[in-house]
């Protein structure tokens, strides 16, 4: 609550989970030379540097800028919606985004591909009257998802079960050095949602279900990202989103969605109990922006809502950073016009709208609501206060470009060593009857099966390359059938692959089905079922069938409904979505042991939702379970 973003801020470190000592004597010198990295650059702007840009401190900016120059930092732009870059300088926009599959030409594209295309944003930005640079964001939300070669990490349910503070603030360090390789300083993570209803499509984005999990990972993403403290080689943290998103009710949702952009009709004691805290931990650690839901509490929208956004985010937790809208959230305000819109938004506390098209509107809709009284100019000059403190505290003054050090590290062995044991801590072993650990060596049959056991796409879900991720090799990584065959080279062990062909006549002494949902994201993945699916459910059984021992690993965003399954298999596995890196789930399989645990209640049948620990009801498998018998 004490952090002023115009100085550096001292983020606490995590303490570690019991789990984290196991794991990385390995890894520390990556995390020792990270951080002596951090601590070198994080020096005061030379003012006679900054001066070149016409301003040399936030003060000094605010006293030269016109109304519209403030306007025009209040303003983000999706790249794609920039129709003409010189509008960059002209309107001396603020800054610009990179949604989901906003690459270089659109979905994908090298770092060096993005680190140029930023870079060349970035130029247009220090054109403008008083060269104020741009702050450029993307959603970095389990690794730098948007980027071809980058290392991807387990979705944050994944990341949820393993209760590892210090590893999530790894993960969230490396994702930070591959972010700067493309140049940018601002990060739409991590999302710190407490996510209470399993049919929610977003429900992977949260790391569990209950405030007392989400919380201490929260704040170890703020840490990884930003640093101990902000400067030229930090990434601005983003919590979001503000607030209760993960506690809608089921049939509120917008636009047809079941729950997404719902309705939390939660009391404030609630709202406090549940949905807070996980806030009140990120802008502990210093958390530099804080992103606003789409949703509404009690039938209010929260980019409207004062009592949220100014009273207890600003107020009560001592928010010092700047807000941010949603991607076209102020437009979903009920208000007759869109300048009445982005009044309302700014009145009730947005510091920053991503428009993300019609910026020329929204500055001209701050210019005259100031014009005509309906904005305060107090208003707008606490909000470019806020947003020139970023700036300055990121050192973008004195150095807007890319380092491209950095772009040579994404995608690197020692990066990928960090998702591999990332994943290793989040597998959660739902059932063992004495089928795993597997043998290391020896001369039986190992059979693998089922639509994700060779398909990265299905494995690392959402947010993936592209906004609702895909299928097949859209990246660079290693998938299950892949890791089998590494693990087991040179063994005596007998491998092969059937894919999704189950009805074959093979048979073997363990046989491996690795399937379940295909990848989503916000919307597009609410479900009024949580089904396993017709599909999965030939191919595992197809599978056990034909084998001694069968094996289930379930790839997932979420519980999906699994009690006809589980008698069928002698193990099962939740994977959640595990990313790039799937030789962290034969580590596993061979004998390293499980760790994780369950981050949510696992539901009997989808008419328990939605259920939650102390709720009354009786789970499946309850929160923070997960067997370690080896």
């Amino acid at each position: 609550m004490r952090h002023v973003l115009s100085t550096p801020i001292d983020l606490p470190t995590p303490a570690a989970s019991p789990a984290s000592g196991r794991v990385r004597r390995s890894l520390l010198t990556l995390a020792v030379t990270a951080a002596t990295v951090l601590t070198a650059s994080l020096l005061p702007p030379t003012p006679q540097a900054a001066a070149a840009a016409g301003c040399i401190s936030t003060a000094d900016c605010l006293a030269k800028m016109t109304l519209a120059e403030k306007a025009g930092q209040m303003t983000q732009v999706a790249n794609s919606y920039v129709s003409n870059k010189n509008d960059i300088a002209t309107y001396g926009l603020g800054s610009v985004l990179s949604g989901g599959g906003g690459g270089p030409n659109g979905a994908g594209g090298t770092a060096t591909q993005w680190a140029d295309m930023v870079d060349d944003y970035q130029s247009y930005a220090l054109k403008s009257r008083l060269g104020i640079p741009l702050i450029y964001g993307v959603d970095a939300v389990h690794g730098h998802n948007n980027v071809q070669g980058a290392v991807l990490f387990p979705h944050h349910i994944g990341m949820g079960a393993t209760r590892d503070a210090a590893l999530v603030q790894q993960v969230e360090d490396v994702t930070r050095q591959e972010v700067l390789g493309t140049g940018i300083h601002w990060t739409f993570a991590p999302c710190v949602c407490v996510p209470r209803d399993d049919r929610w499509g977003r429900t992977y984005e949260g790391y569990g279900e209950d405030p007392s999990v989400v919380g201490p990972l929260a704040q170890a993403a703020v840490a990884g990202f930003q640093g101990p403290s902000l400067g030229t080689n930090s990434v601005l943290a983003t919590a979001k989103h503000f607030i209760a998103d993960g506690g809608t009710t089921f049939g509120t949702g917008s636009s047809g969605y079941l729950i997404d952009q719902g309705d939390a009709r939660i009391s404030e004691t609630e709202l406090r109990a549940v949905h807070l805290p996980p806030y009140t931990s990120a802008v502990n650690g210093g958390a530099g922006s804080v992103m606003i839901s789409y949703s509404s509490w009690n039938g209010v929208k929260d980019h409207g809502n004062a009592h949220l956004i100014t009273d207890i985010l600003k107020g009560e937790l001592g928010f010092k950073g700047f807000v941010v809208s949603d991607w076209a959230g102020v437009k979903q305000l009920s208000d007759a016009t869109y300048a009445d819109q982005v009044a309302h938004a700014v009145n009730a506390g947005i510091d920053m709208i991503m428009v993300p098209d019609d910026y020329v509107g929204t500055i001209n809709a701050i210019v005259n609501g100031v014009n005509s009284g309906k904005i305060p100019l107090a208003r707008v000059n606490d909000a470019v206060t806020r947003i020139l403190n970023a700036k300055f505290a990121l050192d973008l003054f004195n150095h807007p470009y890319t380092d491209r050090t950095y772009t040579a590290q994404v995608g690197s062995a020692a990066h990928r060593a960090v998702a591999r044991q990332a994943v290793r801590e989040s597998l959660v072993l739902l059932k063992n009857n004495g089928a795993l650990p597997l043998s290391k060596t020896g001369t039986y049959k190992i059979v693998v099966g089922g639509k994700s056991v060779d398909n990265l796409g299905y494995q690392l879900g959402g947010w993936s390359i592209s906004w609702q991720g895909g299928s097949g090799a859209t990246t660079t990584g290693t998938t299950f059938w892949q890791a089998l065959q590494q693990a087991t080279a040179g063994t005596g062990i007998t491998v092969q692959n059937v894919g999704t062909r189950t009805k074959g006549p093979y048979t073997a002494d363990v046989g491996i089905w690795v399937g379940g949902e295909t990848p989503y994201a916000e919307g597009k993945g609410d479900s009024s079922t949580l089904a396993f699916g017709s599909d999965n459910s030939s191919q595992l059984s197809d599978i056990c069938s034909r084998v001694t021992v069968c094996i289930a690993i379930l790839y997932s965003g979420r519980p999906l409904v699994i009690k006809d399954q589980l008698p069928k298999v002698g193990a099962f596995v939740a994977g959640w979505l595990p990313g790039t890196e799937a030789q962290g789930i034969t580590d596993v399989l061979f004998g390293s042991g499980f760790i994780g645990k369950l981050p949510v209640s696992w539901p009997n049948a989808v008419t328990d939702e939605p259920i939650n620990s102390g709720d009354g009801k009786t789970p499946l498998f309850p929160l923070g379970y997960g067997l370690t018998p080896y």
